[in-house]
């Protein structure tokens, strides 16, 4: 009898099982399918037409910008849903100026400022060694004039003495150096002249003498090579870089149509499914409570008639 109970038990409890309804897999998006992260480009302007039809949004990037974090998808804004029609791309020239001063040396062979002047214009252009260009002006509180370096020159110099009234022709009467100008002379040659002549047995004899005596010598002395004039030129330089693109993208705008939506009374939608479920269940659960109160009366009466036969 009992065994009859157990699997009446089993069964009800299939049955609620399979009345139970189960709930539906929900498919998740996979994280290894999304894309590699791109830096995202922000608009540096972006202008709209009056009707809204058309939007434009301005990338302003450097070499070292990847254009394709520029975003392409559908947007909407104000009542517009835009799409992507055109990406132009344009050089976007910079404008850059700064102040300069360059130095130039120059060579001259005078150190008056008249001349040194004349060797600097009041302007003068330059181009800077990263090709900035300006026209800069002369600073003559900054005009320097140094002498460029010294030579050296030698050249002979010579002096001539007298000495008269020489009794002789010796030269032994004659110095052999001199001193002239600092500089020590040489003797180098001597001429002879007679002052005075004596009769002697008819014959005109010179009887003094007068020495006319060259001297010789070097000298050394240093010059100037030249001059070195320096001076500042200041003024403003600029020039236009190119190292900017411009990217812009042309959205065309097409107006939202509002949707009316008309609101009659919802109809309730019965779920039977909430109402079977535990009437299932109930039945279920009769059903075998009945079969076993029935098994029950009948075994009692199969044990009754069993007493009375006997």
């Amino acid at each position: 009898m009992m065994k009859r109970v157990s699997a009446i038990c089993v069964l009800v409890l299939v049955l609620t099982m399979t009345l139970v309804p189960t709930a539906s897999a929900v498919s998740m998006p996979d994280s290894s399918t999304a894309n590699e992260a791109v830096e995202v480009c922000y608009p540096s302007a972006i202008t709209r037409s009056e009707d809204g039809t058309e939007l434009r949004k301005m990338y302003d990037l450097s070499p070292e910008d990847d254009p394709a974090g520029i975003p392409r998808s559908d947007f909407e804004q104000d009542g517009f849903h835009y799409t992507l029609v055109e990406l132009l791309e344009q050089e976007l020239p910079e404008y850059e100026e700064r102040q300069h001063t360059e130095t130039v040396t120059l060579e001259s062979k005078k150190k008056d400022m008249e001349s040194v002047l004349a060797l600097l214009p009041q302007e003068r252009e330059f181009i800077t060694d990263d090709g900035f260009v300006g026209t800069l002006k002369v600073q003559l509180d900054t005009v320097r004039v140094e002498v460029a370096g010294y030579g050296s020159s030698t050249k002979e110099i010579s002096a001539t003495r007298s000495y008269p009234n020489l009794i002789s022709q010796d030269i032994q009467y004659i110095p052999k150096t001199i001193e002239d100008n600092g500089k020590t002379l040489t003797l180098q040659n001597i001429d002879w002249q007679t002052d005075n002549t004596a009769s002697m047995d008819g014959y005109a004899l010179a009887d003094r003498y007068t020495a006319v005596a060259t001297y010789t010598g070097s000298a050394t002395s240093s010059y100037v090579k030249g001059y070195t004039v320096t001076a500042d030129y200041t003024g403003t330089v600029s020039k236009i870089a190119l190292d900017k693109v411009r990217y812009v993208a042309i959205y065309e705008g097409e107006a939202i149509e509002p949707v009316i939506v008309e609101t009659p009374e919802a109809p309730v939608t019965f779920q039977w499914v909430y109402v079977l479920v535990p009437l299932g269940v109930i039945a279920a659960a009769g059903i075998g409570i009945g079969i076993a109160i029935l098994l029950k009366r009948r075994k009692e009466n199969e044990d009754t008639e069993e007493e009375e036969t006997e």
